[in-house]
């Protein structure tokens, strides 16, 4: 009788750690996420543990959010959560995503810095990508001692931006951004970069800038060493650049189709028709092939250009003036009978 008392005894407590097992495995352990790929949840500074579970329940099954709540309740979770982008895999379980919740372990995401044509628009793109509203970053590039702390000034700090892709955390501070970005132009203008630019009497801020008139002037990347050649023959000649980009970017007007004589009157440091020289600083952020198109400018005798008449979008060049003005009649013309104004 005893033994089978003894027995029952035991099999009972069997079924109770095993039921025990399957409970901590139902809510803790079995796949945490109802989707069949990655899903990401972004938690912010305005987060509290409530509003995390509530981010949470579009992803997760019932139970495993169960698992995740008592686990966040029974560490103080509340009085310390961490901002970030959290990557929820198929297959983890509430333990593990718990884990690296609270631990604050982040997934990267790839930021691609924009050609960005002004401070504002440069601003809105990367806040759609970083927790850092658009607010903050425009006013930051817009306040002369933050851009100092870097060694720009407002109407030069987008020099500083690269646009490649990176890897970086979607919470990054702003400071910790800048100084992200600081490395990577760091890392870009190398020797080889730095000695072209010594080259020509240029320096980096100078290159960005040439390189920014560029990329607007054409989105044809094979064209654009012999645009650079050409404005950096009226560098040397000390005359004036009369880029129409500059004109553009001097009246915030940036969806002018021509060029009249009226706006070339525009009291700005970017009128270029006014003005010898580069203006203060890039009027985007200078593309890559923009900035390797300067340091690797064709030579030639070309002082002149003018957009061709079939818009293919190159370029006709002129040694002389009354060459130009033969290039420029057809380009009028054309833009005449497309009725463009």
């Amino acid at each position: 009788m005893k033994s089978k008392k003894s027995r029952l005894y035991l099999y009972t407590a069997f079924a109770c750690i095993l039921l025990i097992i399957g409970a901590l495995y139902y809510y803790f352990f079995s796949d945490f996420s109802n989707k069949e790929t990655v899903q990401y949840v972004y938690i912010d500074d305005d987060d509290t543990q409530d509003s995390v579970f509530a981010k949470l329940a579009d992803v997760a099954n019932y139970h495993s959010l169960t698992g995740f709540r008592t686990l966040a309740r029974h560490s103080e979770y509340g009085q310390n959560i961490h901002t970030g982008r959290y990557a929820i895999n198929p297959g983890e379980g509430a333990f593990m995503v718990f884990r690296h919740i609270k631990n604050g372990v982040q997934s990267p995401i790839s930021l691609t810095i924009p050609e960005a044509r002004t401070t504002e628009r440069l601003a809105k793109l990367l806040s759609g990508k970083l927790m850092i509203d658009s607010a903050t970053i425009a006013k930051s590039l817009k306040d002369s001692a933050f851009c100092a702390k870097y060694g720009y000034d407002t109407t030069t700090v987008v020099a500083l931006f690269i646009p490649n892709t990176y890897s970086i955390y979607w919470n990054v501070s702003m400071d910790k951004f800048m100084e992200r970005m600081k490395k990577e132009h760091r890392d870009f203008w190398n020797e080889e970069r730095r000695q072209k630019a010594e080259a020509m009497g240029m320096n980096a801020v100078q290159v960005a800038t040439m390189a920014s008139i560029i990329d607007e002037e054409t989105a044809n990347n094979a064209e654009k060493p012999m645009i650079a050649g050409m404005y950096y023959n009226r560098i040397k000649a000390g005359m004036p650049l009369q880029a129409d980009p500059t004109i553009k970017f001097a009246w915030k007007d940036f969806g002018l189709r021509r060029i009249y004589h009226k706006l070339l009157y525009i009291d700005s440091p970017y009128n270029t028709y006014k003005n010898t020289g580069l203006p203060p600083g890039p009027i985007k952020v200078a593309s890559i092939a923009g900035i390797d198109a300067v340091l690797n400018h064709v030579d030639h005798d070309y002082l002149y250009m003018c957009a061709k008449e079939d818009f293919s979008g190159t370029h006709n060049f002129a040694k002389t003036y009354e060459e130009h003005l033969k290039n420029a009649a057809r380009y009028s013309e054309a833009l005449n009978k497309r009725g463009i104004k």
